[in-house]
C-alpha cells in the first residue's frame, strides 16, 4: 500500500480535523512527509488495568519508564509507506512515537518557559527556525541541523557563554525525543510548538544561528 504526499495531505485534513490521527498515520508522516526515522517507544502505564508508572517494556526496574526505545521494537525508516508503518507498528500496538537524534537534527533543549521567550524574539527578529516541541516535563525541543552537539561547546566560548551557568543542553546521536502527540512517561502529551513543515524540515537551521538568544533567555530566566 502507497502512501504519497498528497495522500498524507488529504488525511491530515480530513482525519485530523474528526480527531487525533491514528498512529500509523502519524508515524507516516514523519517517515515519507519528513523524512525522518520513526522508533518504537515504550510507555508508562496511565489506563484503568494498568499499573501507574509501570514501563511497557516490561523491566520492574526500568530507570526510565515510558521514556525510551523498545528494546524488541523495528525501526521504521524514513520513507516508509504508510503500508510498511502499519505492518511494522502492529508488532507494537500502543507503543510511543520516538525520533532518533543525530541523524536528520540535533536538539536544543531548554525550560520551556525560556523556549517560549526566545521562540517569540526569533520570530519577531526573522530568524530561520525549524519545528519545536514542548514537553510534559516542562522542556522545550528547538530541532537543529546535525552536527549541533559537537559544535556546542566550541559555539559558547565564541558567543561568550561558556562560563555561564545555562538551563541548556544538545542531544546528539545516540538519544531520542518522544514525538507528538506521544504521551511521555505517563506525565501527558508532547507538543508542537512550532510544528514541522516541508520547508522547515529541509532547511533546519544552524545551532550557531539560535544559540545567542537561546543562551541569553536562559540566563535572564534563572532563578
Amino acid at each position: 500500500m502507497g502512501f504519497t504526499i498528497g495522500g498524507i495531505r488529504e488525511l491530515r485534513s480530513g482525519t485530523r480535523r474528526r480527531g487525533r490521527a491514528s498512529d500509523c498515520t502519524v508515524v507516516a508522516e514523519y517517515t515519507a512527509l519528513y523524512g525522518w526515522d520513526v522508533v518504537p517507544g515504550a510507555r508508562a502505564g496511565r489506563t484503568p488495568g494498568e499499573t501507574s508508572g509501570a514501563c511497557s517494556c516490561g523491566a520492574a526496574d526500568c530507570p526510565a519508564p515510558g521514556a525510551h526505545p523498545l528494546p524488541f521494537g523495528p525501526e521504521v525508516p524514513a520513507g516508509a509507506t504508510l503500508g510498511e508503518v502499519t505492518a511494522a507498528w502492529s508488532e507494537v500496538p500502543g507503543a510511543a512515537v520516538l525520533l532518533p537524534v543525530g541523524r536528520s537534527f540535533d536538539v536544543i533543549d531548554i525550560a520551556e518557559a525560556a523556549g517560549r521567550h526566545a521562540l517569540a524574539r526569533m520570530e519577531r527578529m526573522g530568524l530561520p527556525l525549524g519545528p519545536v516541541a514542548a514537553t510534559p516535563e516542562g522542556r522545550a525541543h528547538f530541532l537543529v541541523a546535525p552536527g549541533a552537539c559537537a559544535e556546542l561547546p566550541e559555539l559558547l566560548y565564541r558567543t561568550g557563554w561558556d562560563d555561564t551557568r545555562l538551563d541548556l543542553r544538545c542531544l546528539g546521536p545516540g538519544s531520542h525525543i518522544t514525538a507528538p502527540p506521544s504521551d511521555l512517561a505517563g506525565l501527558g502529551p508532547v507538543r508542537w510548538l512550532r510544528p514541522p513543515t516541508l520547508d522547515t524540515v529541509g532547511r533546519l537551521p544552524q545551532a550557531r544561528l539560535l544559540l545567542g538568544t537561546l543562551a541569553f533567555v536562559s540566563h535572564r530566566s534563572a532563578p
